[in-house]
């Protein structure tokens, strides 16, 4: 297994054993793998630290104009093959 792999596997036996997880991460595997994102921004440093969405990541892709991580995530989910209804 990669990294990513057994960190993924490791959250879900985690998360399984009934534990709340808090994972701050740019890896789109691991962040596809969530229950809910919190996307900090607009930009980063001192341009950054606002919440600019909340939601699952499917849910945020649905919307990719909202952030930087929902146009990426969409785009990485549609290269999955997930099926992601962009909001017009």
């Amino acid at each position: 297994l990669g990294d990513g792999e057994k960190l993924s596997h490791g959250l879900h036996r985690l998360v399984d054993a009934g534990n709340s997880v808090v994972v701050i991460e740019h890896n789109l595997d691991i962040m596809a793998e969530a229950d809910w994102i919190i996307d900090l921004g607009p930009e980063g440093g001192d341009a950054g630290g606002c919440v600019v969405a909340q939601a699952s990541p499917e849910t945020l892709a649905q919307d990719p104009a909202r952030s930087h991580t929902a146009r990426v995530l969409s785009e990485f989910l549609a290269e999955r093959g997930n099926k992601v209804a962009v909001a017009a």
